[in-house]
């Protein structure tokens, strides 16, 4: 398959970073593959429904071009597809907002973000498919980049099937072929069989979420594509986008595994709600080291309905119509993958296992166990408890204490 040049749109790493906004746990999706030129040192790709989107990024130039199947059959055609893939670039990143113009804004009336806003530029929000969003977030529920990646490529690869396959980039490497899967339509979820499955991927409690998500969907909205690749049920989740704020958050919590956070993540990320701050405890320590609100930086505080408006609402006057994306360059910067994010001139990308997404709610069985492991000392131990981390999903609590201490015994006697 012959691969098209790309093509450059100028647009500057102060308006849109790449390493940044494609890894501080937004979406899940992108693969992030190695280049040898220092101006350019990552590709960045995409599967959507008909074409895979691969970006690089310099200083001052957004580089695109996408890979279709079939591949256009004339100039014209190909000169379409070019102008639709730059159209959902626009689209997707945002680009009509004034990324500087904000971060101008918010330095103005907040000193703490004056001291970030150079090494972090760049972050903005994505505009993405509402559905993929939902699921993924449904993922996130005490979970780190790393392993919600895994399990969101996993929904993909057992449920979408390929659209294409791709070399390495030209770069002076080899390597086999990479298939590239599609997010799967609500269809794809909503067997009951499909729970069963995702449980034996790892997944856990969130996969009955996500296949008792899927079927509400279908089941209210239907599957017909006669007249569109997009499904009913995902039309219909693109109309939340006209909806307020409170009655689309109010729909989303609807859905199995959707809590005040994972909603209002959907919200930020995918519906074009700009004020939403998702709260969690790592916000919450933010608002209160930064922002005067009551309470301790250092402890984790049991994540109340009223806690969470009491820092959503500090967070929303302090920085305004775009609260969200303030909030986003914030927690990215205090982000520990992120420690060395901008020194020295870097933009690497952070390792994603070092990523956490904090708990917005009371801890579940999960978080309650891992806890225990901190009072341990060794990595032996914790690594071995952690291992256990998705049989625990299953377990009663008189179970997951016996087969806690089981597991602690068989370490203690090595």
């Amino acid at each position: 398959m012959s691969s098209p040049a790309f093509r450059s749109l100028p647009l500057s790493t102060t308006q849109l970073s790449l390493a940044a906004v494609l890894r501080c746990g937004q979406s899940f999706r992108w693969s992030v593959l190695p280049l040898s030129d220092q101006h350019s040192p990552h590709e960045y790709r995409l599967c959507l429904r008909d074409r895979v989107v691969c970006l690089r990024q310099t200083s001052d130039t957004l580089l695109y071009r996408s890979v279709y199947l079939p591949q256009p059959s004339s100039p014209k055609e190909e000169a379409v597809k070019d102008a639709e893939t730059l159209a959902w670039i626009r689209d997707y990143f945002q680009l009509d907002v004034d990324l500087m113009e904000l971060y101008s804004q918010w330095s103005s009336m907040d000193p703490v973000f004056e001291k970030v806003k150079d090494r972090f530029e760049g972050i903005r929000i994505l505009r993405q498919d509402p559905f993929e969003c939902l699921l993924s977030f449904i993922c996130s529920s005490n979970n780190n980049i790393s392993r919600i990646t895994k399990m969101v490529q996993s929904l993909c690869t057992q449920y979408s099937p390929p659209l294409l396959s791709l070399p390495p980039p030209k770069d002076g490497t080899e390597g086999p072929l990479v298939p590239y899967h599609p997010f799967p339509p609500p269809s794809a979820l909503a067997a009951p069989e499909v729970a069963a499955k995702l449980r034996s991927l790892g997944f856990g409690y969130r996969a009955d979420f996500i296949q008792k998500t899927a079927k509400m969907l279908v089941d209210a909205h239907g599957n017909d594509t006669s007249t569109s690749m997009q499904e009913p049920a995902e039309k219909w989740l693109l109309t939340l986008r006209q909806l307020s704020t409170s009655d689309a958050r109010t729909e989303l919590l609807k859905f199995m595994g959707v809590g005040r956070k994972v909603a209002d993540c959907v919200l930020l990320m995918s519906l074009d709600k700009r004020e939403v701050v998702p709260v969690d405890t790592h916000v919450h320590q933010i608002a209160v080291k930064h922002y005067g609100l009551p309470g301790s930086s250092k402890s984790k505080a049991t994540m109340t309905p009223k806690l969470y408006d009491d820092v959503s609402m500090k967070l929303v006057e302090k920085w305004g119509d775009y609260a969200g994306w303030a909030h986003s360059v914030l927690f990215t910067s205090d982000l520990k993958a992120f420690a060395n994010y901008g020194l020295d001139g870097s933009s690497s990308s952070p390792s994603l296992s070092k990523i956490a997404m904090p708990s917005s709610a009371s801890p579940s069985p999960t978080k309650r166990k891992r806890a225990t492991t901190k009072a341990v000392e060794g990595n032996t131990v914790t690594d071995a408890v952690a291992s256990t981390v998705e049989e625990f999903d299953e377990l009663s609590l008189a179970e997951r204490v016996k087969r806690r201490r089981q597991v602690c015994l068989k370490v203690s006697a090595k």
